[in-house]
C-alpha cells in the first residue's frame, strides 16, 4: 500500500485522542470501584476491566505514535 492510504486524517486522530480520554476515565472509574467494592467476584471483574481499559489505551497510544507526524499541533479552525 502507498503511504497516503495508510495516513489518518486529522479528524481520525482527534477521534483516537477522544477515545484515549474515554479509556482513561473508564480506568479511573474502575480504580474507584475496585477500592470500594467488597464482593471478591465483583472486585475480580473490575480488576479485569481495568486491565482491558489499560490495553485499549495502550493500543490507541501506539496508533497515535505511529501517526505522530500527522497529529495536529495546533487547533483546527
Amino acid at each position: 500500500m502507498n503511504q497516503s492510504a495508510d495516513a489518518m486524517t486529522a479528524k481520525e486522530l482527534e477521534y483516537i485522542a477522544d477515545s484515549m480520554s474515554n479509556e482513561d476515565l473508564l480506568y479511573k472509574q474502575c480504580v474507584v470501584a475496585a477500592a470500594t467494592v467488597q464482593n471478591p467476584q465483583i472486585k475480580q471483574t473490575v480488576n479485569q476491566l481495568m486491565s482491558k481499559h489499560t490495553q485499549h489505551y495502550q493500543t490507541l497510544l501506539t496508533m497515535m505514535e505511529q501517526h505522530r507526524q500527522m497529529a495536529p499541533t495546533q487547533p483546527q479552525q
